[in-house]
């Protein structure tokens, strides 16, 4: 962990200085146009370093978005990305980024359409079966009338670039099942309920994007052994305030960041 605690610190000091040259939206440039779109995961919320002009969007100069774009000279990033947006917000307010001149699209939302927040503080400070009814409820939402919600914008984005390739990356279980969270202390009961809600939200995401030929990244494997309250997370813990179960800035570099360099192939 040392290494990669170094690695993060360099990407800080790198990143950080080009937060002009990352802020949202950028301007426009010959080359490769690439629009990031989505909620708070997209945003960056958890890793600090957010850029004041976006507001109550949080969106970050370390977000996945910007961390990609920073190691792809030839991509110049518009990033309208948004904390709390949802499948409508994301139609709404953010699909005009989008032209035929774009050549990549990541996005990552659903999340706030099955009430993650909302299902987070019942679990924090209901009982065991309230947490488990809010999960079961919101997963089959995730699972059904999602599927339906997130095809439909996938082909709203298709129709706005139709060149483009669209690469949707999924959310992560949040939640080892191991260690002792700061706070607040779960049971298995509730870690194992919430990280339920996070399985189905990957599957639905999974096919949405098959139905609409889109990409689909699953985040699930990549954060195994990383999730809040275990030993070596990459989600905020329970004293991040509104950051709570949202990557930290080795989340977005490690996790998120890493993953879309392979399957965009650098």
């Amino acid at each position: 962990m040392r290494k990669l605690t170094s690695v993060v610190a360099g990407a800080v000091l790198a990143f950080a200085g080009m937060a002009g040259m990352l802020s949202t939206p950028a301007q426009a440039a010959t080359g490769q146009e690439y629009v990031a779109l989505g909620d708070s995961y997209a945003s960056g919320v958890g890793a600090d370093y957010y850029d004041s002009a976006s507001g109550d969007c949080k969106r970050s100069t370390l977000d996945y978005p910007a961390l990609w774009a920073a190691a792809h000279s030839d991509y110049t990033l518009t990033d309208v990305s948004c904390s709390g947006a949802t499948i409508a917000d994301v139609r709404a307010k953010q699909l005009s980024a989008l032209s035929t001149g774009t050549d990549l699209v990541t996005l990552t939302v659903g999340g706030n359409d099955a009430q993650f927040s909302s299902v987070v503080q019942g679990c924090l400070t209901q009982s065991d079966s309230y947490c488990q009814t809010a999960t079961l409820w919101m997963s089959s939402y995730a699972r059904n009338q999602m599927v339906t919600d997130l095809t439909g914008l996938y082909k709203d984005i298709r129709a706005k670039a139709p060149n483009a390739r669209i690469v949707v990356l999924g959310y992560p279980r949040t939640l080892s099942m191991t260690g002792t969270c700061p706070v607040i202390d779960l049971s298995g009961a509730k870690r194992t309920a919430m990280n339920g809600l996070a399985d189905a939200l990957a599957d639905g995401t999974r096919a949405a994007a098959a139905a609409g030929s889109v990409e689909f990244v699953d985040m699930r494997a990549t954060f195994d052994g990383h999730g809040a309250c275990g030993s070596d997370p990459w989600i905020n813990n329970l004293n991040a305030g509104t950051a709570v179960f949202h990557p930290t800035l080795t989340g977005y570099l490690a996790g998120y960041d890493a993953r879309l360099s392979e399957v965009t192939g650098g």
